[in-house]
């Protein structure tokens, strides 16, 4: 049996992965969702302070403290930038990374420099004018494009402000991670506001990668959570 630890996209939680970690448990799978800092059922800890370092810091101590090994490392959306500073710290843990609907980033790069001056803009903007100069507001469910009207409701119910220093802060790599035995993207045909299609090109044309679509929104974990099961399920060593 596997290992795996499932990391959120941003305004999200661990509740996200709900379903997921259901279905891996049910199969005899060691499964752990953390809720990263600020957000989720922490949301009480969320300060100006919080950043992407904080993020990495929340896996990297859970696999310590949960005396992990031969993990798959699932990252979704902005958790593609937490499990890559992961990873590369802890390469010798890791035995599956996979990018699920998620940024990949390079050596000093922050997610602002990834998604753009135009995209930067809009969530500095709004986060001035409704988030206190330091948190994003979340965006709804629709821009998600989840499926159903009941899933969408309980996404718009849980998301929470996310803090902009983890959008703002530059990942410190050594490019260990790509030494990683298994290396897997999964990709959302049916999110119409992606800006993975680049991510998501380089890992299809890359044949050390495992490269998968999936018809649906970016939620993947809530919209198509037994196709996404099977796809973790693979990627398992």
């Amino acid at each position: 049996m596997a290992t795996f630890v499932l990391v959120q996209g941003a305004w999200h939680g661990g509740w996200c992965w709900r379903r997921v970690v259901e279905r891996l448990r049910a199969q005899g799978h060691t499964v752990f969702a953390p809720t990263l800092t600020g957000l989720g059922d922490r949301a009480h800890l969320a300060t100006p302070e919080v950043n992407l370092d904080t993020h990495i810091a929340d896996v990297l101590a859970l696999i310590e403290t949960e005396e992990l090994s031969d993990i798959v490392l699932c990252g979704h959306s902005y958790g593609g930038m937490v499990i890559t500073g992961t990873a590369d710290r802890l390469a010798d843990k890791i035995a599956s990374l996979i990018f699920l609907d998620a940024f990949i980033p390079e050596n000093g790069q922050s997610l602002f420099d990834i998604q753009g001056p135009e995209r930067e803009q809009m969530t500095r903007t709004m986060t001035e004018e409704r988030g206190h100069g330091w948190l994003i507001p979340s965006f709804s469910s629709e821009w998600f494009c989840l499926a159903d009207p009941a899933d969408a409701a309980w996404v718009d119910r849980r998301c929470v402000p996310h803090p902009i220093g983890c959008f703002a802060q530059p990942v410190s790599l050594t490019g260990a991670w790509r030494n990683i035995p298994r290396l897997s993207y999964i990709y959302a045909l049916g999110y119409t506001n992606s800006l993975f299609g680049p991510f998501a090109e380089r890992a299809k044309a890359d044949p050390g990668w495992r490269y998968h679509e999936v018809p649906c929104g970016h939620d993947v974990m809530i919209d198509m959570p037994d196709e996404l099961t099977a796809l973790l399920i693979e990627a398992a060593p």
